[in-house]
């Protein structure tokens, strides 16, 4: 049974060398994965190399911003696009955004939760 998640926990502003990084060292972007958490997202970046996974855990503060991968990955844009859609994350600098129209949604930005009031 696979039990090493190989999981490191960066902050927002390391993300984007710690892809170019990963990118020149031959690794491919598996998956993004984006998680809802109190006032916050929890964003999972995978990459493999040699059938070895590598996950990258930021945490993202609810109203804060974080840079795009496209320029290392571009196949991300879909994520990333997916993210900015289902949860209203706010992302710069995607090579391909589709301003929040990737998803049609009955609302917008169904998974962003509901503030306490």
């Amino acid at each position: 049974m696979y039990t090493d998640l190989n999981l490191t926990f960066i902050e927002p502003a390391e993300l984007v060398n710690t892809a170019r990084t990963l990118k020149a060292e031959g690794y491919r972007m598996v998956q993004i994965c984006a998680n809802r958490i109190p006032d916050a997202y929890e964003l999972t970046y995978s990459f493999d190399k040699d059938h070895e996974l590598y996950n990258y855990r930021v945490v993202l503060p609810e109203d804060d911003t974080i840079e795009s991968i496209t320029d290392s990955y571009f196949a991300a844009f879909v994520y990333e696009n997916e993210m900015k859609d289902l949860f209203g994350i706010k992302i710069n600098h995607i090579a391909l955004d589709f301003q929040g129209n990737f998803f049609i949604t009955n609302e917008p930005t169904p998974w962003k939760g509901k503030k306490e009031e």
